[in-house]
């Protein structure tokens, strides 16, 4: 019995990880069952069966995009290098992830918020959560470079990583939007020198 459980487990993961591309390149509104089934390769009969509405597929999809996504900036957050690089390839990261992935602009997570947080507290409370956790992420960060020096700001590690995710968020949104890579790296350029000087 459980040799038959994991094929479709691995079935289950791969279908989020697919209907995930088709949320991302549509938005929630503009993607119909019929994609969702094409894409996937279920019926529509499957596609209800194993998640119970487009809608609760659309949550799983989120869910394992917050998990992936947080697990990835926190690696970058965590690396044994100092808090100026670390920052550094944190932002080169975002300015890679929304310039070099063509079809899926941005992040599948800001997208979802701009489309449909202010209706829709599922997922606004899962963008909330994300942003609490990377806050928390960041200031760990600022707190390490006050205490070594790095930073030689009087503002707070809260202060300056609330600074630090506004710029980072403002400037996401402003790269699905516009495409400006020059203007995404001065956008880059700016938040550093803001934190460590010029």
């Amino acid at each position: 019995m459980n040799n038959r459980g994991r094929p479709r487990e691995f079935d289950y993961s791969s279908i989020v990880d697919v209907a995930m591309k088709t949320f991302w390149i549509r938005g929630y509104e503009g993607c119909s069952t019929q994609d969702l089934c094409s894409d996937t390769g279920l019926g529509k009969g499957s596609l209800y069966n194993t998640f119970g509405s487009k809608y609760e597929l659309y949550k799983q999809v989120l869910e394992r995009y917050h998990e992936m996504g947080i697990r990835e900036q926190k690696k970058l957050l965590d690396a044994p290098i100092p808090v100026k690089e670390r920052l550094s390839h944190f932002l080169g990261w975002a300015l890679k992830e929304d310039f070099e992935n063509m079809d899926q602009k941005g992040c599948l997570l800001i997208n979802a918020s701009v489309e449909r947080a202010n209706h829709d507290s599922m997922v606004q409370e899962i963008f909330s959560r994300h942003v609490e956790l990377l806050k928390r992420a960041i200031e760990k960060v600022m707190e390490e470079g006050l205490q070594t020096g790095e930073i030689s700001k009087n503002q707070s590690a809260e202060e300056l990583a609330s600074l630090f995710l506004s710029s980072y968020y403002g400037f996401r949104v402003l790269n699905v939007s516009m495409q400006n890579r020059i203007l995404a790296e001065q956008v880059i350029k700016g938040t550093m020198e803001c934190i460590f000087g010029a």
